[in-house]
């Protein structure tokens, strides 16, 4: 089973200590941008909505994923506050009185409606920064939209027919373009001395995601996409194995321990057949144990 915890930095690497984050955002992209936030040292806060009745957060996410939301909010301080009252924006101003950065997942006209467009920011804070996480960049902002949508518009279900994506690969990927726009902000602060507001759009970030896919890498025609008999995943006597003997010494290993001739054709189809067979016959912890002698790039899936 994959790790449900999320990976954290060495202690040593801790760019963003002294720093102060504030952050509105709701769901998955803000908590997972705030967390790595943390791990690289800021002191991170969370404004979120008073919890309905009955409930101890007023995320939507510690509702549908408690424990999702417990594992992104580690270490980070949790403020309720219903912004649309006088005590909420109280609260919300003292936040902001002691932040570096401000990150949003509202939509442009949300955040005007509550007094946190960009004008309204700087001219109150010129030292903080803003980053708006959305949907789209852009006249698109105001769209619509959702990890699924992004992800499809980028081209990342073009293979996989009504079946859903293994994971939030928009919404992760965004998350990570906001942690770095954190820290692009606070470098051009440390130039200009005046705080930024930068967009991440979920819809690039899967573009992004999606690049490889665009270039014909991950294409059936591509090396990674199918073609290259060495980087498949096989079916075993027990279960599956990804196996990724794609650089030349890999592929040779793989084919000098499958029987074949060191330099076969890896496009070749007798290639692909023999490879086949080969994983076919044998189980995952005996592929494995052929990974480790022969230094392969392997891991096995047992069945269920």
């Amino acid at each position: 089973m994959p790790s449900t915890t999320p990976p954290s930095f060495a202690p040593a690497l801790q760019p963003l200590r002294h720093t102060r984050i504030l952050s509105l955002a709701l769901n998955l992209p803000g908590p997972a941008a705030l967390l790595r936030c943390r791990q690289l040292g800021a002191d991170c806060a969370k404004l979120e909505p008073p919890a309905p009745a009955g409930h101890q957060s007023g995320d939507p996410m510690g509702h549908y994923s408690p424990a999702a939301y417990a594992a992104l909010h580690e270490g980070i301080r949790i403020v309720q506050a219903n912004l649309k009252t006088p005590q909420g924006q109280a609260a919300l101003q003292a936040e902001l009185a002691a932040a570096d950065v401000l990150l949003t997942s509202f939509r442009p006209s949300a955040l005007a409606r509550l007094g946190l467009d960009w004008g309204a920011l700087q001219q109150r804070w010129p030292r903080l920064s803003l980053v708006r996480i959305v949907g789209a960049a852009g006249e698109r902002a105001e769209e619509p939209g959702h990890d699924l949508t992004y992800q499809a518009e980028a081209g990342l279900l073009a293979h996989s027919g009504c079946a859903l994506p293994a994971s939030l690969h928009a919404d992760m990927a965004g998350a990570l373009a906001a942690t770095e726009a954190v820290l692009q902000a606070l470098l051009a602060r440390g130039t200009s001395g005046c705080g930024a507001c930068i967009d991440v759009a979920l819809a690039d970030a899967a573009h992004w995601l999606a690049l490889p896919h665009a270039w014909g890498l991950t294409t059936p025609s591509g090396d990674v996409g199918g073609a290259h008999a060495g980087y498949a995943v096989h079916a075993c006597a027990d279960g599956r194995v990804a196996l990724a003997a794609l650089e030349p010494h890999f592929a040779e290993r793989l084919f000098t321990a499958a029987g074949l001739p060191p330099q076969s054709d890896p496009r070749a189809p007798a290639t692909h057949q023999a490879v086949a067979a080969f994983v076919a016959g044998r189980s995952c912890a005996d592929l494995q144990a052929l990974a480790r002698e022969h230094d392969l790039p392997l891991h096995p899936l047992p069945a269920d």
